[in-house]
């Protein structure tokens, strides 16, 4: 059996996914965007008997309908941002109308729709408006021999979110952290991830005690893990946050906002409070601080959200799509 797997960018889950399938079949990867995405899916399909999108997307649907046109099985796998619709912000595919219709048919046509989080599906069936009987829940996994503590750690907070975008800043809560930082000046606060000119903007505005920085790599990013006693995640929306289960393994504690997914790995091993309340974040990480640092955190996700876990699900429901 060959897969076609198509996604507009590669990130560790979508590597991890490749890695997975290419252990039991052939697969071909393509990375599309732009005018030449609507023949190269359409080649690419032919070439295949399953098409595996990463996000609902456009590109998702038009994937969807030439699987159907060329009598080929098709999935797609949501991790958050597909789901996303905020109109104040003007974040997510679905503020578009033309666009979120697309994906309407895509979530609805396809074979079957992974979501890394039950949040997810909720969400899919509320935005697509239909019964979500094609979708399963299936966690994206996390190697929790790479992902472990180790060393001294300090009273710092830290923070991952990829941003290139000032909307993408707000829906990871950027300017809620800042708050939050200057509501505890005595505390040390390390913002990873944020691109230029994003991260020069937001250093002349953000209080002393918070460093800001762009992508770091795996080997160090595992380092600022082992490092900080407290991991914060101030997102307004979040499917299952693969940094926050990345951190616990790490041995941080969480405290994030209370959104989405994040309830999933957090629940009970950490501090979950209302998005938008900078003090209840300062509090709870004064409270985080003050605390020890169990292994109930690492050991809940590395046995919840393992990537034989991941494997095992992939291959079942994948593969029976051609029995």
């Amino acid at each position: 059996m060959k897969i076609l797997v198509t996604s507009t960018f590669v990130t560790p889950f979508i590597t991890e996914d490749l890695n997975i399938l290419r252990k039991h079949w052939e697969v071909e990867h393509l990375i599309v965007r732009g005018a030449g995405a609507l023949s190269a899916i359409a080649r690419g399909v032919q070439r295949s008997d399953i098409v595996y999108t990463w996000f609902a997307s456009t590109y998702a649907a038009v994937a969807v309908a030439f699987a159907r046109a060329f009598h080929r099985r098709s999935v797609i796998a949501i991790g958050g941002a597909d789901v996303a619709g905020i109109e104040e912000i003007g974040y997510g595919i679905w503020v578009s109308p033309w666009k979120s219709r697309l994906v309407a048919y895509a979530l609805r046509k396809a074979d079957m729709v992974l979501a890394v989080d039950p949040f997810l599906k909720e969400e899919a069936i509320r935005r697509a408006r239909y019964d979500g009987r094609n979708i399963e829940y299936l966690p994206t996994g996390y190697d929790s021999t790479f992902w472990s503590p180790g060393g001294e750690r300090a009273n710092s907070v830290l923070t991952v979110a990829v941003c290139d975008s000032d909307a993408r800043m707000r829906v990871k809560g950027v300017d809620l952290l800042l708050d939050t930082a200057r509501c505890l000046p005595g505390t040390r606060f390390l913002l990873i991830g944020i691109k230029e000119p994003h991260a020069s903007a937001l250093r002349a505005r953000a209080p002393a005690n918070i460093e800001i920085r762009g992508r770091v790599s795996r080997e160090e990013l595992l380092a600022l893990y082992r490092g900080s006693k407290v991991y914060c995640q101030p997102s307004r929306l979040e499917g299952l946050p693969g940094s926050v289960c990345e951190a616990m393994l790490c041995g941080c504690v969480p405290v994030c906002t209370d959104v989405g997914g994040m309830r999933t790995p957090v629940s009970g091993h950490g501090f979950l409070v209302p998005w938008g309340d900078p003090g209840a974040l300062a509090a709870a990480i004064t409270e985080a601080m003050a605390g020890p640092i169990g292994p109930g955190g690492r050991e809940s996700v590395a046995s919840r959200f393992t990537l034989e876990r991941r494997e095992k699900g992939l291959i079942g429901l994948i593969g029976g799509l051609t029995t």
